[in-house]
């Protein structure tokens, strides 16, 4: 039975990004579903972040602005102050789709777990929308994830799986995600709607940063399913050079089938 009127606690963690947040606030507090409440964790910013909180102050429900060691460790601040039904995560730079998104969402019924949609993704004056998949299983995290900033995460999955990992730089979001639905089997739900945009600029999109996503995804696979990793991974392999075999053996009937259709002109 889907929860009347839940709330939903909306974080943001932000450290010297104030333009991002000021973007990041005006879309969260124009929302028209009400029952809310706006939690931001700042960690000591020096680039007049602090003054772009007290300006949105009297629409915040709670704020800190103090050192913290890393990004998970501000959004595991941010769950231990929240109260509502659901939390979503929008950090500074990211933003609501539009001011009806919450309302719209909640119209539909809130009962699962999680609670996710699609979302836009900015890169300077690129932009891509991505999808993500209706059906979640354990290939769906070793290819990608699902977006946490268009992910509404029932608040009590925290207490039973546990806050984010915070020896982790860049996939402890990742890892929430992979162990919910593949070692919890906690209940989802696909809403094909926009919720949330992003912008690529964080440390999980830099190119640069992705041997050492490898490394952390890895460590978590060894942690939580070396049993059969190894052996997924070698299945995984096989899948793709079954695929290059097909597609090889396709092109060579092809190619076949154009030479069979050629007709040569009378000699000279």
């Amino acid at each position: 039975m889907a929860i009347k009127n839940p709330k939903i606690s909306i974080i943001s963690v932000n450290y010297n990004n104030q333009e991002g947040l000021a973007r990041t606030i005006d879309s969260v507090t124009g929302q028209t579903y009400e029952h809310t409440e706006y939690i931001i964790v700042d960690g000591g910013s020096t680039d007049g972040s602090k003054e772009v909180i007290l300006e949105h102050e009297p629409r915040i429900s709670h704020w800190v602005s103090e050192p913290d060691r890393g990004v998970f460790h501000a959004m595991n601040k941010g769950i231990e102050l929240a109260t509502g039904e659901y939390l979503l995560f929008i950090n500074s730079g990211d933003f609501l789709i539009d001011d009806r998104v919450l309302e719209d969402i909640v119209a539909q019924g809130l009962n699962a777990d999680l609670v996710y949609g699609n979302i836009r993704l900015l890169n300077g004056s690129d932009q891509r929308d991505w999808r993500p998949e209706r059906e979640l299983s354990f290939k769906t995290f070793y290819d990608r994830s699902i977006p946490h900033q268009s992910t509404l995460i029932k608040r009590t999955l925290f207490s039973q799986i546990g806050c984010y990992t915070e020896q982790y730089q860049i996939v402890s979001d990742w890892e929430f995600f992979l162990l919910a639905i593949c070692k919890y089997q906690c209940t989802y739900v696909y809403i094909d709607r926009f919720i949330a945009g992003f912008t690529e600029d964080g440390i999980s999109s830099n190119p640069q940063n992705f041997g050492k996503m490898h490394e952390e995804r890895h460590d978590v696979y060894n942690r939580h399913f070396s049993a059969f990793i190894k052996d997924y991974e070698k299945f995984e392999l096989l899948e793709k050079e079954m695929k290059k075999i097909a597609f090889f053996s396709h092109a060579r009937h092809f190619v076949k089938r154009m030479l069979k259709s050629v007709r040569l002109g009378p000699s000279v």
